[in-house]
């Protein structure tokens, strides 16, 4: 079964296109039943996070062309603007990549855990929409495997540096001292909470989160000892904020231009700090050009990010080799199931062949014939039909200068070793 990879990420495309290829989990049962249908693959997965949108699909034939057609249909895009994004894996790469992926070491953050969640989470919307069937499932599992050893086994998962952290690391070129700031999260997710977590570490005393549901963001802002709000109660507060850092997985913008603007009047040109992870964007680009207000991207804070992986070569080094070991038993467990399956053909065969034969003999003795005859008869009409085809394709082999089918054939038989066992006669001293 043929495998391919087909995305765009952090270092083939701009948060521009990111957002534009993100898929919404509104539209993802959607985006199953269309990508298989056009795809012709009998499995798939989808992978939509701030960093790179991937799909994993499985079949008889190459789909790539295929797959990449429907991608640009789906999401209303040329073609050819994503031609030269877009990258593509198969087969054993396509297994590398994912498991480098899973591992964290292709990540705008090198060994980030995050991803691992995701590619679980991705694996489960698979399964839930009907998508992942016994290849990509074991697939899957190995990929997880594979990163469970990474982890434990090499360093490239100690002292974590998130885009979390990258953000929250940002504020401090702004604010020198943050315990005097209110920070305003927009959002409840894993990411959120971990930049409350280490806004909190930065001396962050005064937390808002604001989320669509109530309980959710009340949940996230206790933990800090914060305050929960939903997001259209975002423009009461806004003046009172310095800190704005969103991470949602809205399809449109949440804070725009024209409530930033009103709020900067009550600000008295106070700066505000704004980091939007999220993928599409949370706040409008146009954010960036009002006076005072000092607006990043997740792509700008690749800069803070690659400043802390230097530490991590040697353990990334180390992760390669756990993942290479792990590609060569994923194929090897494939290459395993495809000889149960040949030989499963080869005794089927071999049974019919029996029953055959077997049937003949008893035809003859229940006509009564001698059973002595029937029994040569019936060995020897089962070894010529077994030995029939081999016979006739070896020779076929050797005709055509395939020597290799010959010595599979005595290794497959062992017929090196019986010559050896034979004992020694006169004529072939």
């Amino acid at each position: 079964m043929a495998l391919v990879t087909l995305g765009i990420n952090h270092r083939t495309a701009p948060v521009e296109l990111r957002e534009r290829i993100a898929f919404t989990p509104e539209r993802m049962s959607e985006a199953f039943a269309e990508l298989r249908a056009a795809s012709g693959a009998s499995e798939a997965a989808i992978l939509s996070t701030c960093n790179r949108t991937e799909l994993y699909l499985a079949g008889d034939d190459d789909c790539a062309p295929m797959v990449l057609r429907w991608l640009s249909g789906f999401h209303d895009l040329e073609a050819g603007e994503l031609e030269q994004a877009i990258y593509v894996h198969r087969d054993a790469d396509a297994v590398r990549h994912m498991m480098r992926v899973a591992a964290g070491l292709d990540s705008m953050v090198l060994g980030e855990p995050q991803i691992l969640g995701q590619l679980k989470d991705a694996y489960a919307l698979s399964r839930d929409n009907g998508a992942s069937g016994s290849f990509l499932s074991r697939l899957f599992e190995q990929t997880f495997s594979v990163a469970k050893r990474v982890r434990t086994q090499t360093a490239i998962g100690e002292n974590p540096v998130s885009v979390a952290y990258a953000a929250v690391s940002m504020a401090h070129h702004i604010f020198a001292d943050m315990s005097r700031n209110k920070a305003l999260l927009i959002g409840a997710g894993k990411t959120i909470e971990l930049v409350a977590r280490h806004l909190a570490d930065a001396g962050v005393r005064d937390f808002l989160v604001a989320n669509r549901t109530l309980e959710r963001a009340q949940s996230v802002a206790a933990a800090y000892g914060g305050k929960g709000i939903l997001l259209n109660e975002i423009p009461d507060y806004l003046h009172d904020v310095d800190i704005i850092i969103s991470s949602t997985a809205s399809p449109l913008p949440i804070l725009g231009k024209g409530a930033v603007e009103r709020a900067l009047k009550k600000r008295k040109h106070r700066p505000y700090f704004m980091v939007d992870i999220a993928v599409p964007r949370d706040i409008e680009p146009e954010v960036s050009s009002l006076a005072d207000v000092y607006l990043y991207t997740v792509d700008d804070l690749r800069q803070v990010i690659e400043e802390n992986i230097r530490s991590r070569e040697g353990a990334a080094r180390e992760a390669e080799n756990l993942i290479t070991a792990g590609v060569q038993d994923f194929l090897n467990q494939l290459r395993a199931l495809d000889a149960v399956s040949t030989l499963k053909q080869f005794r089927q065969r071999a049974e019919t062949l029996r029953d055959v034969e077997t049937e003949k003999a008893l035809r003859s003795l229940r006509n009564g014939g001698d059973p002595e005859t029937v029994l040569r008869s019936l060995a020897r009409g089962l070894t010529n039909k077994l030995l029939h085809e081999p016979s006739v394709q070896v020779r076929k082999a050797t005709t055509e200068g395939r020597t290799e089918v010959t010595e599979w054939l005595r290794e497959l038989h062992q017929l090196d070793a019986l010559e050896a066992d034979e004992p020694a006669t006169p004529e072939k001293i």
